[in-house]
Order: structure tokens, then sequence, then C-alpha cells
């Protein structure tokens, strides 16, 4: 199974390889700038040779790295000019991707500010991808399940659906979802009845083929509780029976699963990771 975490690039995007490593991943994520500053100076030069060199060396396959996008971009905006900002993050992000050789992006969806029908914010949403799609080739975006919290758009399968559906090129869409925010959605993965039944309503609403990463996250708050509340493996109210069961799941064998727990230090994603590979 795949099984890592999201890794600093501090020092260079090519030092989060090596940060993958050390704590034994087999897969990763990364931020290619800043995730709180809409723009960031451009990679330094050699920066982006020196990650592929490294990825070469890693053994990880490039499609098995995922790209985080920036917490900042809400594609779903009613204005304009806000909208556009976080169109050119996205682009500047894609393009960055590109540079390293990697094909995996994955963002939050968007949150229906200021009023907006959730219908246009889709519609926005989907547009942005379209444009993104058409001005950087060979990546694909991944939207990010979500846990409902506010205006938050993308906390439903159905919701996920709708963009995708409004995406010209559907091989250059998937979905990366988050064990924490659809738990807290409310959809239930605590015992193999459950896990199943929210698993059979993926593949009925969106299809398991466009599961292309995972987020693993234990929650801190309750079934339904609607907060995107991080917690670590096994201490939260998801438990691990869930992860033994995503563990053991055929269906999930080729699927990058990265772990955002909120204790991220070194040794403590390689004793998750290690927790996790024992589970199964």
């Amino acid at each position: 199974m795949l099984v890592g975490a999201h890794v600093s690039a501090s020092g260079g995007v090519h030092k989060s390889v090596d940060n993958a490593l050390e704590i034994g991943a087999n897969c990763f994520a990364l931020f290619v700038r800043s995730q709180r500053k809409w723009t960031s100076p451009p990679l330094k030069s050699g920066e982006a040779e020196k990650f592929i060199v490294e990825m070469g060396k890693s053994g990880i396959k490039s499609e098995h790295v995922i790209v985080h996008g920036s917490y900042l971009l809400n594609l779903a905006n009613p204005s304009e000019e806000k909208r556009k900002q976080s169109l050119e993050g996205m682009l500047d992000e894609m393009k960055r991707c590109s540079q390293l050789g990697l094909c995996m992006y994955n963002i939050h969806p968007g949150s229906a500010v200021d009023g907006i029908d959730a219908k246009d914010g889709i519609k926005h949403i989907a547009d942005c991808i379209n444009t993104a799609h058409e001005q950087v080739p060979g990546v694909t975006v991944l939207l990010e399940t979500m846990a409902g919290q506010g205006t938050t758009l993308g906390s439903t399968f159905e919701e996920v659906k709708n963009i995708m559906e409004l995406v010209k090129r559907k091989d250059r869409v998937g979905v990366c979802l988050d064990t924490c925010h659809i738990f807290s959605a409310g959809y239930d993965i605590r015992s193999k009845p459950d896990y199943e039944k929210t698993m059979n309503k993926f593949e009925q609403v969106i299809g398991l083929e466009n599961l292309k990463a995972i987020h693993l996250n234990d929650s801190k708050g309750p079934l339904g509780c609607k907060k995107d509340r991080h917690e670590n493996i096994g201490a939260g109210h998801i438990g691990l029976e869930s992860f033994r069961l995503m563990m053991t799941d055929p269906r999930l064998r080729d699927v990058p699963m990265i772990l955002e727990t909120p204790d991220s230090a070194p040794d403590i994603y390689q004793k998750e990771i290690s927790l996790l590979h024992s589970l199964h």
C-alpha cells in the first residue's frame, strides 16, 4: 500500500524527497510555494533539476506525489477580480508542477462566499479548472472532499460530481478523499458495514476510477460535526478500525494515502506510517 505524509520543502523542493524517505514513505505531498501568500518567487535556478534527480533516486513515482494548492485559493468567489487572483495562483502552482515533472495537483474546491448560490460557485470552479487545463498541459486537478464547514463546497459526493461534470477534460480531473473531512460531513467509515456503504456511495456517485489520492486523518470532532479538525491516527472519533479497513482494501492498492495529522514531527509521521502498515 502507498502510505506517506505531507512533508516540508523548506530549503528547496528537492529536500521534500529526502524528508519523505526519512519517515519511510513511498508517496508524499508538498507545497511548491508558500501556501499562505498570494505571490512567491519562482523556483531557484537548478532547483527543479535537483528535485527530478532526487525523485529518480528515490524510486517514488511522480504520480504518487501530490502537490497541495494554496489555502488562499477560492475559485468559487463571486468577485471576478478575486476569482482571477485565485486562478492566477492556481496557474502558477500548476506550472511549478510541470517544472518538477509532477502531474497531480490537489485543491480545496472553494467557498460560496458573499451569498453566491452554490450552483454558481460550482460553475466558477469548473470554469477556472477548464482555463487552467487550457494553459497548463499534463497536470490533473484533484478536488478534495471537504468537511462542510461554513460555506465550503465539496462536502458531499454529489457536489464534487457536479463540478467534475462541468470540467471538459474528464481525463485530467479526479478526487482526493480526506477521511476527516468526509467523516465530519456525515459519511461514517468506522465499521465495515458503514465503510462499505460510504465506499459504495462514492463508487455510485463519483466512481472509484476517479479516486486519485487519500488524506489520512482522524477527526477531533464527532460524525457530522462539519468541522475541519484533524487528529492523529487512532486518537480521534474515527478510530483505528477504519484505517485498518482502508489498509486492507484492494481497491486502494495504487492510491497514494497521505497523512496530514496535526502532530507532524518526522518521528510521529514515521510511527504513524509504521502503524498503518502493521494494520495491513
